[in-house]
């Protein structure tokens, strides 16, 4: 047993380039697993840095000196930050309390009609299943409840991370791109000159991540813009709070966009009940659902992401359940990584055992 292990070991780490590959992925897995959360405004003003850099990059290919890209790229960067802040955040905080107000009286409405289900459906549920089913609801009202006020006592030290996070993530911006040679200069001190087989793994993840990563942030701009006018235009109640919803919904594949189907129906069968307006908001949401899939997604992902739809769910699983958020947005990217760590690590043993001595 310890023979085949061995000869598995050197038969696949004999490599140095293979072993300093291996050490770059265990040590950057281990500082986001065990830093991510105190490296929480490094880590966005990275992703955020990254996403400027296409901008700046296609200022450069004009002819604008990097100085003056970065700096217009920044200052558009606050520009969009202070909208955020002092526009959108304000609007959909109004449209929260609205439905928290109204939520009451949805519970009673909904209450009401499931009493009545054993009237109009005998064969189908009957008065114990229908006390069970209340008392589930109960309990998960009542949880939820629980989890809201416990949010809420803890709301001044949220708010103070927040304005922290807010004062350090544009300085970091501005710095990772301002100095984005002199830290890549930096970091590529520590490493060994010859790097083959890491720079093939970057080279063919970059190309994947730069697409995606800004192909996802278009997307949710798009997808909850177009969304949010649909719902306004037709009169549907929280309509800001039901785009954004429905934007940062792509962000899980396949998955998001089922999830949060339910909350638009709800809302919408609450507002109108199952007539003509009902059954017209359902079509327009599956029609964003399709022209997203079918016009947007290929439109904007011009380099296909070669994963098998069960290799991207479990992506979506495992990542996320070890980094929330950020762990699904870059769900598909770390997919990527993998894959192309796996297609690399077997040529590159096979070319060196190839290769003469």
């Amino acid at each position: 047993m310890f023979e085949v292990i061995g000869n598995w070991f050197k038969r696949h780490f004999s490599d140095p380039q293979v072993v300093m590959l291996a050490v770059l992925l265990l040590v950057g897995f281990l500082v986001v697993i065990y830093f991510g959360e105190m490296l929480t405004p490094v880590l966005a003003s990275l992703v955020i840095a990254y996403l400027l850099e296409g901008l700046i990059g296609m200022m450069q290919r004009h002819g604008v000196p990097r100085l003056v890209a970065v700096w217009a790229a920044f200052l558009l960067f606050i520009i969009a930050l202070l909208f955020l802040l002092l526009g959108m955040v304000p609007l959909l905080s109004a449209q929260v309390a609205q439905f928290v107000h109204e939520l009451p009286r949805m519970i009673t409405t909904g209450q009401e009609a499931i009493m009545r289900l054993p009237e109009r459906y005998p064969d189908f549920i009957n008065q114990q299943q229908l006390a069970d089913l209340l008392n589930s609801l109960r309990a998960e009202i009542a949880t939820a409840a629980q989890g809201l006020l416990a949010f809420s006592l803890s709301s001044i030290t949220n708010i103070v991370t927040l304005v922290v996070y807010l004062v350090l993530l544009p300085l970091l911006v501005f710095f990772f791109l301002k100095d984005k040679q002199l830290i890549l200069d930096w970091a590529s001190s520590y490493l060994p000159q010859d790097r083959r087989l890491a720079s093939s793994v970057w080279d063919e993840v970059n190309g994947q991540l730069s697409n995606y990563v800004r192909g996802k942030f278009w997307e949710i701009l798009v997808v909850g813009l177009i969304s949010y006018i649909t719902f306004e235009t037709m009169g549907l109640q929280y309509a800001m709070l039901l785009g954004a919803l429905v934007g940062l919904s792509v962000i899980v594949p396949y998955i998001g966009a089922a999830v949060v189907t339910f909350p638009v129906a709800i809302i919408a069968f609450f507002q109108w009940g199952t007539g003509n307006e009902f059954i017209y908001l359902m079509v327009a949401y599956g029609v964003i659902q399709a022209l997203d899939g079918n016009v947007l997604v290929p439109l904007l992902f011009s380099e296909a992401v070669n994963l098998h739809p069960i290799a991207i769910i479990v992506a979506v699983l495992v990542f996320g359940g070890l980094w929330g958020i950020w762990g699904v947005f870059f769900a598909i990217p770390l997919a990527t990584l993998v894959k192309a760590v796996l297609t690399a690590w077997p040529r590159a043993t096979a070319d060196m055992a190839a290769s003469p001595e």
